[in-house]
């Protein structure tokens, strides 16, 4: 990550997974950016909540607030 803050962005669908393959590539430290499920099936303002879940949680991850 070359201290370098970092997030990956997952529905809560795949959260879980997501934890357990950081876990095993040894990255301890990866946060994960949990938004709601689903994304394929949204309107246009469902899509826009979804982006302001990733933004607000993403925000704490890179500036650590």
């Amino acid at each position: 990550m070359l201290g370098r803050p970092t997030a990956v962005v997952v529905t809560t669908e795949f959260a879980h997974e997501a934890n357990m393959q950081r876990d095993a590539l040894g990255m301890p430290d990866l946060a994960a950016v949990v938004i709601d499920h689903p994304l394929s099936t949204l309107s246009d303002s469902e899509i826009a909540q979804r982006a302001a879940q990733a933004a607000e949680q993403s925000a704490k991850v890179w500036f650590g607030r």
